[in-house]
């Protein structure tokens, strides 16, 4: 039942209230929500860890970065640009990692030689694997995404199975699919929006203006170009 479309109908008894349609409250329905379900219900975060969030910079890292830090903890973020750069320092990110100037494995190595906690993954292929590679003893990764390989077929690689990685160190790989979840949604989307009204969580809304159902594939196509900052929307003029 997905697709982008000029409106959707639905029982009235799944329809949860929101103060007002914005952009910011439409982000934290999707974005918002992936965030807390994977750091917290999936992630099992704690306090006290260190975490890693790759496309920090993007829709739904940027607000993972920000309940990761609100929850006590020291957050890593990698991004691809110098105004990247500048988004996660204001949002409190404790270490911005360019992975275009940095080399984000040697960054972990000579920095976190006891690795990462808990890793927010969205972008797969040599990212992920130097995720796993730096997986702390009972460290966390949760997959929420692999958005490198969605233009293209699943990448096949020749390596030493996964459990090699993972069994010396107690580690795990989790993952996090949005609509297995839903039940939750009503809860964290509140908590997320009360949030929002008292100035406790920023929603980045990238400045690329879109509108109408026909500029949706252009859309899709400028995130994919890795020059968007923050959450990408189209609006629909009424």
């Amino acid at each position: 039942g997905g697709g982008y479309r000029e409106y959707y109908t639905t029982s009235a008894d799944l329809a949860i209230p929101i103060p007002a349609p914005t952009p910011e409250i439409m982000t934290l329905v999707l974005s918002g929500c992936t965030a807390t379900f994977g750091l917290e219900l999936v992630g099992e975060m704690k306090s006290n860890e260190t975490v890693l969030v790759t496309a920090a910079a993007g829709g739904t890292g940027h607000i993972a970065v920000q309940i990761a830090k609100q929850a006590g903890n020291h957050v890593i973020g990698t991004c691809s640009t110098p105004e990247k750069v500048e988004l996660l320092k204001k949002l409190g990110c404790d270490r911005v990692v360019n992975y275009r100037e940095e080399d984000l494995n040697e960054v972990l190595k000579a920095e976190y030689p006891k690795g990462v906690d808990l890793v927010y993954e969205s972008v797969g292929r040599q990212m992920f694997d130097t995720c796993v590679r730096h997986l702390a003893r009972k460290g966390r990764l949760v997959i929420i995404g692999y958005i490198t390989e969605y233009m293209d077929q699943p990448e096949v690689v020749e390596d030493a199975r996964i459990y090699t990685k993972l069994l010396w160190k107690s580690a795990s790989i989790r993952s996090m699919f949005l609509p297995h979840f839903f039940n939750h949604l009503p809860e964290h989307l509140m908590r997320l929006s009360q949030m929002l009204q008292e100035g406790k969580l920023h929603v980045a809304i990238d400045e690329k203006v879109f509108n109408g159902v026909e500029s949706v594939c252009d859309a899709v196509e400028y995130l994919h170009s890795g020059q968007s900052k923050g959450k990408v929307t189209v609006r629909y003029p009424q």
